[in-house]
């Protein structure tokens, strides 16, 4: 039987759902890289455990190619980029391209000195990409942080109660009606019907 053709694969990543893919899908698809070979992934790219990069990586065989349009696109902590090239190049034997860094093609300069600067690019590249996902978490922290500081709430708003939950309450604890006709007339779920009688005795507005 004849070995099978080497094949040209494409990898993308978007950190939520929020986020586009397409200047990542035209660059994969200016390199050439066929629509039925494109991968993408939406989650933070702190680990490789990502559905659509499993299935990629199940996918390839030495000789393939596999183009990435950067180096953060295929992951943000610095060792696990590491662990990930060397499985790719020298455990599968796949040729790597990373498009917005020429030097980062596997395919050119295998010699001794070209694969010192490709190994060395990689490692300036991937250290960058975990410090900016570093530095990302910090600011959200200093800004979470800050917004305390002025007394801004984060998060859901509260949920409200009429303002009629005294009566509610008083029927609720009068058995007059039951706990489910309370949450219903209280329009709230049972956690924070709880919540706001426990500010309610304590004297707090609800």
């Amino acid at each position: 039987m004849a070995p099978q053709a080497a094949q040209t694969f494409g990898y993308m990543r978007v950190s939520s759902t929020d986020q586009n893919e397409d200047r990542q899908r035209r660059a994969l698809a200016d390199a050439a890289v066929p629509q039925e070979h494109l991968y993408l992934d939406r989650q933070s790219g702190k680990d490789f455990q990502r559905p659509q990069y499993q299935r990629l990586v199940k996918r390839l065989r030495a000789g393939d190619l596999l183009c990435v349009p950067s180096i953060d696109r295929l992951g943000r902590n610095y060792e696990d980029i590491q662990n990930q090239w060397r499985l790719l190049t020298k455990d599968i034997g796949v040729d790597i391209c990373v498009l917005d860094m020429p030097l980062l093609d596997t395919r050119n300069g295998k010699d001794l000195m070209g694969t010192f600067i490709a190994d060395l690019v990689l490692q300036i590249l991937s250290f960058v990409a975990q410090s900016e996902r570093e530095n990302i978490r910090t600011r959200q922290a200093q800004g979470i942080a800050a917004a305390r500081a002025r007394g801004v709430h984060l998060g859901r708003p509260p949920a409200r109660v009429p303002q009629d939950f005294d009566r509610i309450v008083q029927a609720w604890q009068d058995q007059s009606i039951t706990l489910e006709q309370a949450l219903q007339q209280a329009g709230v779920g049972k956690s924070t019907f709880y919540r706001r009688l426990r500010a309610l005795r304590a004297g707090e507005q609800v």
